[in-house]
């Protein structure tokens, strides 16, 4: 299953790329979707599994403190490594954005790997988010070379990368052995990850010059949608 999942966050990536390329005036609600989609997962997967796992082996308050030291490093992360750019007309930057991006991508199939040695639901609902956020993934990838002068061909290439990112991330999750007491303190980063980017990074993008109805209409389903797979799933 696993196998299909790597494969899917490639495709997903990638259409995710081609639908900015012909849709570029309704992506607000893309990343809309996508900011509620990885809010729900770290509030109604990550988080609760993380505390009953974690639970065993420590206090609450610890996992509580990993989650915001997952948030703050990735917000730091995100003002350094994966800094985003905001002048127009400077190709390179658009290509340092869009390699960050690639990372970012990166820790998404890392974390779908890492989530997989909790349990196959487990797996698949973390992946049922990461896919989502793959999709936007790729729309921000095009988006951010088209921006700073590249042409489609370039725009294409990085898409490629981007797309081959999370296949990465997964497959180096299968070169690592995580003591059960340590799962829930992963899951716990994970969830800090998660609320930076869908709340700190995708949202504020999704009404950057469309601040809609229709917007947050997209943000409320998307978390709607985590919500009804993690409690049909059973969790």
């Amino acid at each position: 299953m696993i196998i299909l999942i790597a494969i899917g966050a490639f495709v997903t990536t990638f259409l995710g790329g081609l639908f900015a390329i012909r849709f570029r005036d309704k992506l607000h609600l893309i990343l809309g979707f996508s900011a509620g989609a990885v809010i729900g997962v770290a509030f109604f997967e990550l988080l609760p599994e993380a505390l009953e796992i974690s639970g065993k082996f420590f206090q609450n308050s610890t996992v509580l403190s990993v989650i915001a030291a997952g948030f703050v490093s990735y917000m730091v992360l995100d003002r350094t490594l994966f800094m985003h750019c905001h002048e127009e007309g400077h190709e390179h930057r658009g290509q340092f954005g869009a390699g960050s991006l690639s990372l970012h991508s990166f820790l998404d199939g890392m974390a779908i790997g890492f989530a997989f040695h909790v349990s196959s639901v487990v797996g698949v609902v973390v992946a049922l988010a990461v896919l989502t956020h793959d999709f936007s993934d790729g729309i921000n990838t095009v988006s951010m070379i088209l921006r700073y002068g590249g042409d489609r061909r370039e725009a294409v290439k990085w898409l490629a990368a981007d797309a081959l990112a999370p296949v990465l991330g997964i497959i180096a999750t299968f070169f690592f052995t995580i003591p059960e007491s340590f799962i829930g303190l992963i899951l716990a980063l994970f969830a800090g990850f998660f609320l930076y980017m869908g709340a700190s990074d995708l949202l504020p993008e999704s009404h950057h010059n469309h601040p809609t109805h229709l917007t947050t209409l997209a943000t409320i389903l998307g978390m709607g949608v985590i919500f009804v797979a993690v409690h049909f799933a059973g969790l």
